[in-house]
């Protein structure tokens, strides 16, 4: 389908029925991906990229964690934060931007908190319906066996609620992915973000669609190795489920 659908921009593009300048070919597209990259001038822009994503992502994925195995756990927490969490969560995270950059300026905190914010709600509210999911007979069990608190929590309640936990990760990797973008984009201090920005205001539409291919690329190779490591992680629920 993919390619019925190059094939056909191709097509419009030659036979004049598109604007080369502002729909390029996907062949010059292709050629102009592969000089970038046999180039290596995408590692940097890359890296940077990367680097703001995963330090958000990983960051506020045990903070969520963390605060949703207590508001799942404990009755208490979870009147106590529930309210915060519900009338922040619906909140789109790019409008959240124009006060964190008066705040916090164009620098990486910004972006940091930004992309933060966008994973760090999927991630809990998964969370904790995993942990209030829990068949209370594994609790039980746990119990009878000696076990305290803190070693249910951590030997029973956090791997049976993995699954949902994982799901929840998987979406916020791709919320953080977006998240992360518009902020160089609006920030314009490097990235791939702000690299596609810059190529459209220099109207080097080629370099931009090309930049483009580059971050579709990564983000189906970040979902590809997450799917990966979640089999590997919970593989034991793959094969209840078969």
């Amino acid at each position: 389908m993919v390619l019925l659908v190059l094939a056909a921009i191709e097509t419009a593009v030659r036979l004049g029925m598109l604007n080369a300048a502002l729909v390029p070919p996907p062949t010059t597209v292709a050629q102009r991906t592969f000089e970038i990259v046999a180039s290596g001038v995408f590692l940097a822009p890359l890296g940077t990229t990367l680097y703001l994503l995963f330090v958000a992502y990983f960051a506020a994925s045990l903070l969520a964690v963390i605060l949703g195995l207590l508001m799942g756990r404990f009755v208490a927490m979870y009147n106590l934060f529930e309210p915060l969490v519900e009338l922040l969560r619906p909140l789109p995270k790019p409008a959240l931007l124009p006060p964190l950059i008066l705040f916090l300026g164009l620098g990486d905190v910004m972006k940091l908190v930004v992309v933060g914010l966008a994973v760090f709600f999927p991630v809990l509210i998964n969370t904790v319906q995993g942990v209030r999911g829990i068949d209370p007979v594994l609790i039980n069990t746990a119990r009878t066996f000696g076990c305290g608190r803190f070693a249910i929590l951590l030997k029973v309640i956090l791997p049976a609620s993995l699954p949902l936990i994982l799901a929840g990760m998987r979406v916020s990797l791709a919320l953080g992915m977006i998240l992360v973008v518009i902020a160089e984009m609006l920030a314009g201090t490097g990235g791939l973000g702000y690299l596609i920005l810059d190529m459209q205001r220099s109207f080097r539409a080629q370099i931009m669609y090309a930049w483009l291919v580059i971050l579709a690329v990564l983000g189906y190779a970040l979902n590809a190795i997450f799917l990966a490591l979640e089999r590997r992680v919970i593989h034991w629920s793959a094969a209840r489920s078969d």
